[in-house]
């Protein structure tokens, strides 16, 4: 999926993703929640390492039969480029990289579909979330989205957007508990994905 268009704000210029680490941990601490995960940006010493949790995270969508990356999306060069552009950010547990995930103000032209509650507002899209299969059913992917919006909020952007595998039930379950809601969808390749978007 290749990204057409650019949506662009006053927001302030992109941080290292640590700055509101400790907001972030601390409110969920408050909700009973814990994780010590470090967040910091990618850097190319980084590649190999997220390369390989791509690879071995679509395995395991592939044993779910969940076909929705192959070896055509992500590839390295998309990685490359996410990190090239100061993009992509790695969350750390037990020095390894457990977690990846882009944001940027990007999005595919079938974003027109959404039916997006306030379409002229400011706005982050996430893209290629993913954790390695060793931190799975951790609760990781909970958290770190909890950290996006906590990070965003200090760029002063409160929308977010993403896009969701239809036929990925985990994925499509996590962000309809976490308050994301459909505006609609988009066909691409792999098959129908959900758009979804929420506002903190």
């Amino acid at each position: 999926m290749q990204s057409s268009s650019k949506i662009k704000d006053k927001a302030q210029a992109p941080d290292d993703g640590r700055r509101c680490l400790a907001n972030a941990k601390d409110s969920v601490h408050l909700k009973g929640m814990f994780m010590d995960i470090q967040y910091r940006m990618g850097t190319l010493e980084d590649l190999q390492e997220i390369c390989d949790l791509f690879e071995n995270a679509v395995k395991t969508m592939i044993q779910n039969k969940i076909f929705q990356w192959d070896e055509v999306y992500p590839t390295r060069w998309d990685l490359q480029k996410d990190i090239d552009r100061r993009e992509l950010y790695v969350g750390v547990m037990e020095e390894k990289i457990a977690v990846v995930y882009v944001i940027n103000q990007e999005s595919d032209e079938q974003y027109a579909n959404g039916a997006w509650k306030h379409a002229d507002m400011p706005y982050y899209v996430v893209h290629r979330l993913c954790v390695h299969p060793i931190f799975q059913k951790q609760g990781v992917a909970r958290w770190t989205l909890l950290h996006i919006e906590e990070q965003l909020a200090g760029r002063g952007i409160h929308a977010i957007r993403l896009d969701a595998f239809s036929k990925n039930p985990y994925a499509l379950k996590l962000y309809e508990k976490l308050g994301y809601v459909k505006v609609g969808h988009a066909d691409w390749r792999k098959g129908r994905f959900y758009l979804m978007e929420k506002y903190t």
